[in-house]
């Protein structure tokens, strides 16, 4: 975009307090009035299902968006929860309704923000409903990577904010699982994992574990 019509965006962007580990953002039934961008940070987002378990939905990094989930019903679906301390910024929804009206490339951006959520969406439940513990794995970390070279970050050594308790909820796999997994990928050269420290030694393999050579 031009530099006034950054200004312009920067103009309705609203820079609220740090958010501390395991604090809410918002929760499922609050009114839809923004969406957030993290700054700093990672958030994680989670549904309570019938039987009153809780699902994590979502991780969120920063530079990237969420609380799209309360736009269908103007009521948010999920609530948000920093998994570490955090910094958020608020952008009412009406004000950039408004301005994406003005400013053609910002609503092309939406548009594209939205996209990528119902693909995301989509991935997932392929994922859930077909892939070997394996896959659902090399995934996750595919998506971290891929995700942090999209902001300019090193796609092949990351941290990974979550625990192995969410990741296991997010990808339907029990922790044991999930350690397990990433011990094999570690023995077999494709990772060297130091905690919550990852740094991708074999990427190629780790796609085609993931059966995800045209993965984006």
């Amino acid at each position: 975009m031009h530099a006034e019509d950054i200004d312009r965006v920067n103009d309705i962007i609203q820079r609220g307090r740090p958010l501390q580990k395991g604090e809410y953002l918002y929760r499922s039934g609050d009114v839809f009035q923004s969406v957030f961008k993290v700054h700093s940070g990672t958030i994680k987002t989670i549904n309570i299902t019938s039987d009153g378990q809780e699902q994590v939905t979502g991780f969120y990094l920063a530079g990237e968006i969420l609380g799209l989930d309360g736009l269908a019903d103007n009521v948010h679906t999920n609530s948000a929860i920093a998994l570490e301390t955090s910094a958020v910024c608020e952008i009412p929804f009406s004000s950039l309704e408004e301005l994406s009206l003005k400013i053609p490339t910002l609503q092309h951006h939406f548009f594209q923000l939205m996209s990528r959520e119902i693909i995301g969406d989509q991935k997932l439940m392929t994922m859930l409903s077909k892939n070997s513990a394996d896959e659902r794995v090399a995934t996750l970390l595919l998506s971290i990577s891929t995700r942090n070279h999209r902001r300019h970050l090193s796609a092949l050594d990351f941290r990974l904010p979550m625990s192995r308790s969410d990741i296991g909820n997010y990808l339907g796999l029990t922790i044991e699982t999930v350690s397990r997994v990433l011990s094999r990928f570690q023995k077999n050269g494709l990772l060297s994992v130091d905690k919550k420290d990852i740094t991708i030694v074999d990427m190629d393999e780790l796609k085609n574990i993931a059966n995800a050579d045209t993965y984006e």
